[in-house]
């Protein structure tokens, strides 16, 4: 049985790598439900301001294409053992962009773990808190 990554999750900014300025906080509410996962995330910058991203997604490895902050993104989603791969590609400022996010949850199913390898922000893992 695949994991439900189901649930509000906090990062824990102090555990995490993250590239650029540090935000004050990260939460993100997702709904997974079967095959569809449907994601929203919320990050408060330095400021107070915030920026609010959302995505869905099927985890069958259907390929399914959407805008995200104003810019075409196609993503596939696939089950790579017990780890979620979120493999994106966005065409940003003329460049071509490569993510491969996976997505992992803890034994006790408290800490999910999004890390980005072999990509374009590799290294780059946020560990999230359920809520």
């Amino acid at each position: 049985m695949s994991p439900d990554f189901s649930g509000v999750w906090r990062a824990d900014l102090e555990k995490s790598r993250l590239g650029g300025a540090l935000p004050k906080a990260i939460v993100v509410k997702i709904d997974h439900t079967g095959p569809e996962l449907v994601v929203e995330v919320v990050m408060t910058k330095a400021d107070d301001s915030q920026d609010r991203t959302a995505f869905r997604c099927q985890t069958t490895g259907t390929d399914t294409t959407q805008s995200m902050r104003g810019a075409q993104m196609r993503s596939r989603t696939r089950w790579v053992g017990d780890e979620l791969l979120i493999e994106s590609w966005m065409n940003l400022s003329g460049r071509e962009s490569h993510f491969r996010d996976y997505w992992s949850l803890s034994p006790d199913a408290r800490t999910l773990t999004m890390e980005h390898r072999d990509d374009d922000l590799a290294g780059q893992i946020t560990l999230l808190e359920r809520v």
